[in-house]
């Protein structure tokens, strides 16, 4: 019936945000990837990853959109119940889609769907100077929650496409500044997305949460990639920061173990993965 207890001594106990706390003080290195179902959440969890997302991601790789935004929050509860269904280890992470997290309210209400329904562990929202009050609502609320910064996909039309952010220093200074706030304001994780490598080390270097990145350079507490990219399924030109990890490896579970390697021993990301 206590399931936390039976787990507490296995020799694969469940990550959970302390255990992230732990690895980044201990300079262990985390090892992320995005899931969409149950097949591939068994793979990710046999592999050794710390760290499973159900990014919006799901809505480029799994439907076909050309962005995040047309993403809703029944389709993330949906992948995300099905990804739960398949993990042990790992600690499953949510994204919450485009403008449903506009109010305090809106923000709590559908964290809880992901968590309750979905099985998510924390919610991640894309952020900045103006989602701090969203954060330290939910933070407030005992909602594990983590937070987005550099590129946001789903600010796209915003931004003006795909772009490394973060260049001037200006905007690197935004960026450093909303890292530390968001950070005092609750947030258990960042995650940075295509940012030059010394910005993800300096924002790595000022934060006591572990900082997640995805072309953000070698220096931050870990990686994460799209399971689909490091698989060499999504068909055409990927990001600079993809790297395939099939080639030699005789199944996708292989793959997987090849890219948390890889991850744990920092031979990736290599410098023509960064910015």
């Amino acid at each position: 019936m206590y399931t936390h207890l039976q787990q507490r001594d296995s020799t694969r106990p469940p990550v959970n945000v302390a255990t992230l706390a732990k690895m980044k003080s201990e300079g262990q290195k985390i090892a992320c990837l995005t899931c969409y179902d149950a097949s591939f959440a068994a793979v990710v969890d046999a592999a050794g990853v710390d760290i499973v997302l159900v990014g919006d991601s799901l809505g480029m790789v799994i439907l076909g959109y050309d962005t995040t935004v047309p993403v809703t929050m029944n389709d993330v509860v949906y992948h995300s119940r099905a990804v739960a269904r398949g993990l042990y280890r790992p600690f499953l992470v949510a994204d919450m889609p485009f403008m449903s997290y506009s109010s305090r309210e809106q923000a709590l209400e559908n964290a809880v769907r992901l968590m309750q329904e979905g099985g998510a562990k924390m919610v991640k929202l894309e952020s900045g100077a103006g989602q701090v009050e969203i954060v330290e609502f939910l933070a407030s609320h005992d909602i594990p929650v983590c937070a987005h910064l550099g590129l946001r996909p789903q600010s796209i039309h915003k931004q003006g496409g795909f772009r490394v952010q973060g260049r001037e220093e200006a905007q690197a200074k935004r960026m450093l500044d909303d890292a530390r706030a968001l950070e005092a304001a609750g947030a258990d994780v960042v995650l940075l997305e295509c940012v030059p490598s010394a910005l993800g080390r300096e924002v790595t270097q000022a934060l006591h949460v572990p900082v997640i990145g995805i072309g953000a350079g070698p220096d931050v507490d870990g990686q994460i990639l799209v399971i689909y990219d490091i698989l060499d399924i999504t068909p055409g030109r990927k990001p600079r920061f993809v790297q395939n990890f099939m080639p030699g490896a005789g199944s996708p579970l292989e793959g997987c173990r090849r890219y948390v390697e890889a991850v744990k021993n920092r031979s990736y990301p290599q410098p023509e993965h960064c910015f």
